[in-house]
């Protein structure tokens, strides 16, 4: 018998915030790009939940953002306060909390800066495991002053699942013999993994609950998803077997530039895009690592249509002279007829290494 967790940070960087900052307590926050009084072009990395309540969630463009707080204004309600993520800080914060873990938990996979994976298995029962648990939440509380939630269960994906289902500071615990009926009603957008592409497929197939996606066989989703189907078939009956890997490693590093006005400028994006491979060079180098493989470009249009095109090279390199050569080779199909046949304007450009030695 295994049993997983899935801790995660509630509302992570403006939790953040919000503590450092006092002023700040029982205000609308989000963190993300400046909002330029409603022209800027970012997007929201995280908004607390009383920004939330206004309607602003993670990823939403800043600009919409703004009006959504402008709207809440006129009703009468707080504004929001638009900060700019300071990530070298959430770094510093996250860096204590996985401390925190790991003196309580033996095996843990950090996730990303705000989630972890811990192996419960240890405590050999699920009451136990959820005691465990609320250890872990009230030694956050008191040392860090933030909250998480977490998820328990048989696996990764349920107790990722779980995590979500009370936040914030939720404790959800789901026994393998209740797996199925936990995952049932839910939308299929709660399996990892599934975006908004494959939901809008899946929908056309008339799947919107987990328990929709059930009367699919196994070879109906291969058929009609490849390897991904197979994936689908067992995360709908809550099966998972992938192991917690205790080491955190980075397996990417990226930088993106949304422009102050969309642009179609051959020279001002390539000269834009040599300024973050250096970047991404020397970001590779600090993060202990001293070659790559494979670049990938991603681009976003003026209608917000998002591309990314990736190459991997024949052996691991380190020259910046040929990341720049790979990313503005990556570039050019979307100057031209290839990967641009209407011409559109370009609002965002990013590039990202993978495959780091």
């Amino acid at each position: 018998m295994r049993i997983i967790a899935h801790l995660d940070m509630d509302a992570f960087f403006a939790a953040v915030e919000e503590r450092d900052h006092p002023k700040l307590r029982n205000t609308p926050i989000v963190v993300g790009a400046d909002p330029r009084e409603g022209k800027g072009r970012g997007v929201v990395s995280t908004a607390n939940y009383k920004a939330r309540a206004y309607g602003i969630h993670s990823a939403m463009p800043i600009s919409r953002a703004w009006r959504a707080s402008q709207a809440a204004q006129r009703q009468g309600k707080p504004a929001v306060v638009f900060l700019r993520v300071n990530m070298k800080r959430y770094v510093e914060v996250s860096a204590n909390i996985m401390a925190i873990l790991r003196r309580l938990v033996q095996i843990v996979e950090q996730a990303s800066v705000d989630e972890a994976y811990l192996d419960l298995t240890f405590t050999t029962s699920y009451d136990k495991a959820e005691n465990t648990c609320r250890h872990i939440k009230r030694a956050i509380r008191e040392e860090q002053h933030l909250t998480a939630s977490i998820g328990i269960g048989p696996n990764k994906l349920i107790a990722k699942i779980a995590s979500d289902a009370q936040k914030p500071d939720g404790l959800t615990m789901v026994r393998e013999e209740d797996a199925e009926t936990f995952l049932a009603p839910l939308p299929v957008r709660k399996i990892p993994g599934v975006g908004p592409k494959t939901e809008a497929r899946l929908a056309e197939m008339g799947v919107k609950t987990i328990k929709d996606l059930k009367r699919y066989s196994r070879d109906q989703l291969r058929a009609m998803f490849g390897k991904r189907g197979l994936d689908l078939y067992d995360s709908a009956r809550g099966r998972d077997e992938s192991a917690i890997t205790e080491v955190y490693e980075t397996k990417s590093i990226s930088e993106q530039e949304t422009f102050e006005e969309d642009t179609g400028d051959r020279n001002f994006l390539t000269a834009r895009l040599i300024s973050m491979c250096g970047d991404i060079l020397v970001r590779v180098q600090k993060e202990g690592f001293h070659q790559f493989r494979t670049v990938v470009l991603t681009v976003r249009f003026s209608d917000f249509e998002t591309k990314s095109r990736a190459h991997s090279l024949s052996v691991p390199t380190d020259s910046l002279s040929t990341l720049e050569a790979e990313a503005t080779q990556l570039l050019e199909p979307f100057l031209d007829e290839r990967e641009n046949p209407g011409h559109k304007l370009i609002r965002l450009i990013g590039v990202r290494v993978e495959k780091l030695q």
